[in-house]
């Protein structure tokens, strides 16, 4: 009788172990999300700190395209003034960081925590100097086109080399607009906000046309997956789906815009050639390596902010 009180004493013993174990198992993820958290903080300040003082050249160079084109081309003047604002913390790129890492603070502790940790690294690259100077590339190159080739593309090809295609390079971007579809179930690019004003001098584009003959954007071909929140990707998904399915069924071919690069970039900082980790690297068996990866670079002595290119 002694034998099995033991044996159940030893039971109950390893089990309240491994139930201990897995709740400081948890307790040591949250602690490091929550690190993470901290660490996006202190990088976003530090992106719009560089922002603030010109230490990011694309964002300069975006406010001498912006003053050069007003200059030669009155009537444009509004909206060279509302893409200056992307050098800025006030332009769609710094303000959608803000509120991507205002939203990942609101729900940080609901699992899955994988998607939390993903997101997390995703933001902090969107917010490193190099890669946000790259991100300028598509306003700049936008203003550019619009010059009349009085001023040169930035990280890309020329207009000339590129040929026909379909959109501008801000088009796709859900940090300028989104994809709305009407009763026919078609969907045409809608900008929104401050760059509603675009709607006035460039064309509808729906789509279907621009899924297949869309010009290259860093966005689109680099930026996606970094400059892009969950719920934004999820609307992008949607859109994507519901064309590809009223294809199928009038027995038309479609084109995910997605499925390949499009040739056209020139000369971005190496960071942007480096693809994300994926989601499947941040698996549950994962959760301790990631961990680690995240309070090593924590205990790393913080550099000063780069100047971008």
């Amino acid at each position: 009788m002694s034998d099995i009180k033991a044996w159940k004493l030893i039971s109950l013993f390893c089990l309240i172990s491994l139930l201990m174990g897995c709740q400081s198992k948890e307790e040591q993820l949250q602690q490091t999300i929550q690190q993470s958290i901290t660490k996006a903080e202190v990088e976003l300040e530090g992106l719009g700190k560089a922002l603030d003082n010109g230490s990011i050249r694309n964002a300069v160079l975006l406010t001498e395209y912006a003053r050069i084109l007003s200059n030669e081309k009155p009537q444009l003047s509004q909206i060279a003034s509302v893409m200056a604002q992307d050098a800025t913390r006030n332009g769609a790129l710094y303000s959608s960081l803000q509120q991507r890492l205002t939203d990942i603070k609101g729900t940080h502790l609901i699992p899955p925590y994988e998607d939390t940790l993903r997101n997390l690294d995703l933001l902090r690259d969107a917010a490193k100097p190099t890669l946000f100077a790259d991100a300028l590339t598509d306003p700049i190159n936008m203003l550019a086109d619009m010059s009349d080739n009085s001023l040169a593309r930035v990280g890309a090809i020329s207009q000339q080399a590129e040929g026909v295609g379909e959109g501008n390079q801000l088009v796709g971007n859900p940090n300028y607009g989104n994809w709305q579809t009407n009763s026919s179930g078609i969907s045409f690019w809608q900008w929104y906000g401050m760059y509603r004003i675009l709607g006035d001098v460039f064309d509808r584009v729906e789509y279907g046309s621009w899924s297949k003959r869309r010009k290259y954007s860093y966005y689109n071909d680099y930026g996606r997956a970094r400059y892009t929140s969950p719920k934004q990707m999820k609307a992008q998904t949607a859109v994507e789906t519901r064309t590809r399915q009223s294809y199928q069924r009038q027995g038309k071919q479609f084109t995910s815009p997605y499925a390949s690069k499009k040739t056209g970039a020139s000369g971005l900082s190496r960071s942007s050639y480096t693809p994300p980790k994926s989601k499947s690297s941040y698996s549950k068996s994962s959760y301790s390596k990631s961990a680690g990866s995240v309070r090593n670079s924590n205990s790393r002595t913080s550099r000063g902010v780069s100047r971008g290119k």
